[in-house]
């Protein structure tokens, strides 16, 4: 079993080898965010396999953590690309 989970966190971890190439060199800024966000879930995924294989849930707290943070990195792109700016100011316009 620990050979299935080690060949996984390999498999994972060349797929994000791959994202991080499509971070750097996409054509465009929302193939970017896309490729951001699976980098964030594939190291959520690489965590879990390392929690798997040194048999602890330790690391639960961890993942917890850079999901959330992905999740706000995620809108806060998207709404930057959306409407240029994060913060909108109500009467300055």
């Amino acid at each position: 079993m620990i050979i299935f989970y080690s060949v996984c966190l390999v498999l994972v971890i060349l797929s994000m080898l791959g994202l991080l190439y499509r971070v750097w060199k996409g054509p465009s800024v929302p193939d970017r965010l896309v490729a951001l966000d699976a980098v964030g879930v594939m190291l959520i995924s690489a965590i879990a396999l390392f929690s798997i294989l040194f048999d602890t849930p330790f690391f639960i707290d961890a993942i917890l953590l850079i999901a959330i943070m992905s999740f706000i990195g995620t809108v806060s792109f998207s709404k930057f690309i959306e409407r240029g700016e994060i913060i909108e100011r109500g009467s300055d316009r």
